[in-house]
């Protein structure tokens, strides 16, 4: 007889995968993928990217929602029961990927390839003076553990480092900056600045003309946040004036792209389809279910997100 059901409501296939690990390591626990939830009322626990509406009215004994992804923006708070906690993804295979993404960025922005690959185009061979990892800073914004684990990764190839986030942190070997009087100085001695902030009311345009007069001209920029985040006229406008050099976009609003916008064709920009980092199925199901354990046990889950921050 089984305890409980745990519904995951998200691509059917990772579902599938996430079944075989429930299978093995929590039997107890009746696993159902969305639309089969069984029976409402035996319905403990949900895993979605996107929530059903009617949340509170459908499983009227929930008592965790699980993003089946790192955000949780998608996610209308407004629309859940107050008391029902809610849990972003934080799992293995999201941070590496990240780490491994934007280290290529990184170093794609530092030993200029973006105008390599220009002067490729004009058929232009005209080596460029490189510089060392130490002469070139390098500044993330968020300093979550994507951020912290982003930051390690440069450190240890030698770039001078910095961060900035809301509240303020000390990483070791990290020039750490906090809230709107820490902005300004940050970005003025920012090279290439990494976007890594979770979308919030008070992110949403973060990036914008502004914020782009404040950094040296030139900088390079990495974008693995959400689309939302960017004004897309005011990238532009900062890469034709040559106050951003080149960027690197992971995230556009909306996605996918228009294939008329801007974007697509402009000599100084480069995307990618939101690819950055992706959960890996079998070890974002472990993840859950050592959130479970930690939740029969009174202890605090990985990942609880603080409504009043929004992440």
């Amino acid at each position: 007889m089984y305890e409980f059901s745990f519904v995951y409501k998200s691509d059917p296939v990772r579902g599938r995968q996430w079944a075989e690990v429930f299978r093995e390591q929590a039997p107890h626990i009746d696993f159902r993928i969305w639309p089969d939830v069984g029976d409402p009322e035996h319905v403990r626990f949900l895993a979605a990217w996107v929530p059903p509406d009617d949340i509170a009215s459908r499983f009227p004994k929930l008592q965790v929602l699980f993003s089946s992804g790192a955000g949780v923006d998608q996610f209308d708070f407004h629309a859940l029961p107050a008391d029902l906690p809610v849990v972003r993804m934080v799992e293995p295979g999201i941070v590496s990927g990240m780490v491994e993404y934007v280290t290529h960025a990184v170093l794609d922005l530092h030993r200029d390839m973006p105008q390599y690959r220009r002067q490729q185009q004009r058929a232009e061979w005209q080596p460029r003076q490189a510089k060392l990892a130490a002469d070139r800073r390098v500044g993330v914004l968020g300093l979550g553990s994507l951020g912290q684990a982003v930051l390690g990764q440069l450190k240890a190839m030698g770039f001078d480092c910095a961060g900035w986030s809301r509240s303020q942190h000390h990483i070791e070997g990290v020039r750490c900056h906090s809230g709107s009087e820490g902005l300004a100085d940050f970005l003025a001695s920012t090279d290439i600045l990494i976007c890594l902030l979770p979308l919030t009311e008070a992110t949403r345009g973060f990036l914008n003309a502004q914020l782009f007069e404040q950094l040296p001209r030139g900088a390079g920029l990495v974008h693995v946040g959400r689309g939302p985040q960017l004004v897309d006229v005011d990238l532009l406008a900062a890469l034709d004036a040559g106050q951003i050099g080149d960027a690197i976009l992971d995230v556009t609003d909306p996605e996918p792209l228009p294939a008329a916008h801007p974007f697509w064709s402009h000599a100084h920009i480069a995307l990618t389809p939101h690819i950055a980092s992706m959960t890996h199925p079998l070890s974002a199901a472990r993840v859950v279910l050592d959130n479970l354990h930690r939740f029969d046990r009174g202890e605090p889950m990985v990942g609880l997100v603080d409504r009043m921050r929004g992440y």
